[in-house]
């Protein structure tokens, strides 16, 4: 069992305050902004939202499993490339989250490629966590 923390402080209301991602328990980062805007602006605005950080920790986990899963069949990865986006609509919630992965991958075809990624997309803890609240769609290839 691992237990992990990240530290928030908020101020004010929701759609006037504004908060701060103090620290995660790794230190590996702080100091980020969030507001209820960020949830809703472009990303050029400068600052995170929850479904930013979800849509990291799904890519990150998702690259575990199917680099896993891959050298569990044999055929490690020389590289993943993985693009997570979370779908948020304001009054709903997070609705959608795409994951696209290009493979560089010997050893294996098209076919086996993509039944990797969809066993790595339905059995990663984080998918697990947002199974049945979100719907999670793949787009998986190998580099040309």
């Amino acid at each position: 069992m691992a237990d992990r923390t990240a530290q928030v402080a908020w101020h004010g209301s929701l759609m006037e305050g504004s908060g701060v991602i103090k620290s995660v328990g790794s230190g590996a980062f702080g100091g980020l902004e969030v507001t209820w805007a960020s949830r809703a602006e472009p990303e050029e605005s400068g600052r995170t939202s929850p479904e930013e950080l979800i849509a990291a920790a799904h890519a990150s986990c998702f690259c575990m499993a199917l680099s896993h899963g891959l050298a569990q069949a044999g055929s490690p990865p020389e590289k993943l490339d993985v693009k997570a986006t979370a779908t948020f609509v304001p009054g709903t919630g997070i609705t959608e989250m795409r994951l696209d992965v290009v493979g560089t991958v010997a050893g294996i075809d098209e076919a086996a490629f993509i039944e990797a990624a969809e066993g790595a997309r339905d059995n990663c803890p984080v998918s697990g966590a947002l199974k049945g609240n979100v719907q999670i769609t793949l787009d998986a290839r190998l580099a040309s």
